[in-house]
């Protein structure tokens, strides 16, 4: 097991604790924390710290230690500072052999995609792991929307968190039967398709929510309608480019953040899907204890996620909706070959 992977020489010491004096706001010396697992020494015992990500501080209260934003940080609490005390372990680095041996970081485009969609989709299926999905419009795009759909319908999606691009366009998709104003079946530019998003968008404003238009039978197919039907949270995140937004949409940032780290911290695996901007701050808000897997078909999107620190990512550099397809196509074949799914 590697320990003090900073290379701490004051193991032996208790950590340094200092008072904040004004919210927001800590000393110039605070500790900031790393996304791998961290013990901290306090009273004669070594403490894991909870809630661990990157970019945070540690805080010791009577409930032990845990990881704090800079934001949420209060005059009074008491936090780590100096890198006395403190330990790092990564347990990636003492895991040789497992059932999930692909997640090992590596990214290329020639890789044997297929055994790492192999390896995944018998994780899903015999080992029930909660898999959140993080994606970008690109999957309606190229239509991997299809086989998203089925994912949710099979519940081997635990949560979705994606922009407001994503609703809007499956929406659109299965409305109107055109995304960005494109055929989905010729290929072709519609005409005045350019205006369909601005109706998915109106559609939804008509009943309130997402939720409310699929219960008054207004939408009847794609991403957003399983996971009303088959009662999959998810979560869209608001940005600066957004149409609309649609009524469920997040724009306040903080809010945002908040309701993606809550799902995240409780998976097992997380598979971004051609978002750099939504996996990037998933990767941030992620331990290196949760795997994490990335699929664009940019190598810089996937080597960039990775350089940010989620050492924990597994890159796939192909089609998105390629790698959906296969993913429920190797899902489907161990479901014939092999029986039912355990139960979850």
């Amino acid at each position: 097991m590697e320990v003090n992977k900073l290379k701490n020489n004051n193991l032996s010491k208790n950590i340094v604790l200092k008072k904040v004096e004004q919210d927001k706001h800590v000393p110039d010396d605070f500790y900031s924390t790393t996304n791998y697992k961290t013990l901290v020494y306090h009273n004669h015992k070594w403490i894991e710290v909870k809630k661990q990500r990157m970019d945070a501080l540690i805080v010791i209260d009577e409930n032990g230690a845990s990881c704090k934003k800079l934001r949420d940080i209060k005059k009074g609490d008491m936090i780590v500072c100096g890198d006395s005390g403190v330990k790092i372990v990564n347990d990636n680095e003492i895991k040789v052999e497992n059932s999930f041996n692909f997640m090992n970081s590596s990214i290329s485009s020639e890789r044997k995609n297929n055994i790492l969609i192999k390896d995944l989709a018998s994780e899903l299926f015999y080992n029930n792991k909660k898999l959140t999905i993080v994606a970008g419009p690109v999957v309606v795009h190229t239509g991997g929307d299809y086989y998203l759909s089925e994912l949710i319908r099979q519940n081997y999606v635990s949560s979705l968190l994606a922009g407001n691009a994503l609703a809007v366009h499956d929406i659109e998709k299965n409305l109107f039967g055109t995304s960005l104003g494109v055929c989905a079946k010729s290929g072709k530019v519609v005409n005045n398709g350019y205006r369909n998003h601005m109706r998915a968008i109106n559609q939804v404003m008509k009943y309130g929510s997402i939720k409310e238009t699929v219960k008054a039978k207004a939408l009847h197919s794609g991403i957003m309608y399983e996971c009303v039907k088959n009662h999959t949270p998810f979560v869209l995140a608001g940005s600066l480019r957004d149409d609309g937004p649609l009524p469920d949409t997040i724009t306040d940032m903080i809010e945002a953040q908040e309701a993606y780290n809550k799902y995240l911290q409780s998976s097992d695996i997380v598979l971004v899907l051609g978002s750099m901007l939504h996996g990037i701050a998933s990767g941030n808000m992620l331990p290196a204890s949760i795997k994490m897997m990335c699929v664009d078909i940019n190598s810089a999107v996937v080597t960039k996620l990775c350089d940010r620190g989620s050492s924990q990512t597994t890159g796939i550099v192909t089609d998105v909706g390629l790698f959906l397809n296969l993913l429920v196509y190797e899902i489907e074949n161990l479901k014939n070959n092999l029986g039912t799914r355990l139960a979850t």
